[in-house]
């Protein structure tokens, strides 16, 4: 194994205990067991498990019942409804030709993400939104569709609306307003700016900040949790992906979250110790648990 792809190491540990907001398990290496064991030691003893198709949903949902420092969401990500729709099976749909019973087929989807979503160890739904990033019109109208059925399903189970927002945050705040917003609705791996973090603090929306808040080009994502408010900010790995700097590139796991938050502190200009603190207490807020 090169030094690239070695797991960063532990840590110094929190001294305040934190929750991971977003996480996926069963993209990383190792047992779930050795995650959580690894995570706990730095300070780290929850984490949201999300998923991102049915067969992960489902994976999400098995786990937080047998493990009681594990919440699931689940969901379609915005990029999976493209793929069941217009049969593309990568999920970047910039072109291609629907499938006959697309439509059905997501329909069935949302049917079993419904199902999973009552389950009472499920506290969100998600990850659901928009991502517009490689997706052309066709996809974008199977996004939509999916995201308005999401939130309809995290209001009719009361859990909390987890959202996936990449280069679509005019449109995101549109369809959530044209909605209506769950009670409690988390943007994940927060991608906005300045601006948009104020739009999101008006209506009580969460912000979730993810390693890449520490990365050089990332001063807008800094600016935006300088002006969010501490009550409504979460912190995730979104592990394996956005390793915190200086291990950008190497595998992210629960484990890493100190090195993040750590970060967020300094640019909050607040001691660690407060800033675990206001996380932690925002983060059973947000999945009410």
């Amino acid at each position: 194994m090169s030094a690239k792809d070695a797991p960063p190491p532990l840590p110094e540990p929190l001294l305040v205990e934190v929750a991971d907001s977003h996480t996926h398990l069963d993209m990383q290496s190792g047992t779930v067991d050795e995650a959580l064991a690894r995570a706990a030691a730095v300070g780290v003893t929850t984490v949201v498990q999300v998923g991102c198709d049915v067969k992960g949903s489902r994976w999400a949902a098995e786990t937080a019942e047998r493990y009681g420092n594990v919440h699931a969401a689940v969901a379609l990500h915005p990029n999976e409804a493209p793929r069941i729709v217009l049969g593309d099976p990568d999920g970047w749909s910039r072109q291609g030709a629907r499938e006959a019973g697309g439509d059905t087929a997501l329909d069935d989807a949302l049917g079993e993400i419904d199902r999973l979503a009552a389950l009472p160890h499920v506290l969100g739904v998600g990850e659901t939104g928009l991502d517009f990033f490689r997706t052309g019109p066709e996809g974008m109208a199977a996004q939509e569709r999916s995201f308005r059925a999401h939130i309809e399903i995290a209001k009719r189970h009361g859990k909390t609306l987890v959202i996936h927002d990449r280069e679509a945050h005019a449109d995101v705040l549109r369809v959530l307003d044209e909605e209506g917003a769950p009670e409690r609705t988390v943007f994940h791996c927060y991608s906005g700016d300045a601006a948009m973090a104020e739009i999101c603090a008006a209506e009580g929306y969460y912000m979730s900040f993810a390693g890449n808040v520490t990365f050089k080009n990332a001063q807008p994502l800094r600016d935006a949790l300088a002006v969010a408010p501490l009550e409504l900010v979460l912190v995730e790995t979104d592990a394996p992906f956005l390793t915190p700097a200086p291990f950008r590139g190497r595998p992210n796991a629960p484990y890493l979250i100190p090195v993040t938050l750590r970060a967020m502190a300094a640019v909050r200009g607040i001691d660690e110790n407060a800033m675990a603190e206001a996380i932690a207490v925002n983060t059973a807020r947000a999945f009410d648990y």
